[in-house]
């Protein structure tokens, strides 16, 4: 990773691609409520940040596939630190919504 990578844009539609692709991965929205409710990608399980700390609830398997998302990418990457801190193995940073082109379920 190079000095200047955390400027590069994601690109969600790649990462949601690799989220299809794993075999029991899970998509978290770490978004608040009521951001969810009004319009998430469908499939995605609503985990906001300040409650992140319930995640064995939700993901009790430390080696699940994560991918997590936010609006704009720093909720997202804020969240795939704490998840691996937390012992979470394959956590993936998607970016943000803002990036996605697709259908939204909660509109």
């Amino acid at each position: 990773m190079g000095f200047f990578d955390f400027l590069k844009k994601q690109d969600f539609d790649a990462g949601l691609a690799r989220f299809r692709a794993a075999a029991g991965a899970l998509l978290l929205d770490v978004r608040d409520a009521d951001e969810y409710a009004d319009g998430h990608i469908p499939g995605s399980v609503n985990l906001p940040l300040s409650s992140l700390d319930t995640a064995e609830i939700t993901v009790p398997e430390k080696d699940r596939p994560l991918f997590v998302y936010c609006l704009s990418g720093a909720r997202s990457a804020q969240a795939v630190a704490r998840l691996q801190k937390m012992g979470y193995k394959n956590v993936e940073n998607n970016g943000g919504i803002r990036g996605y082109q697709g259908e939204k379920e909660g509109l």
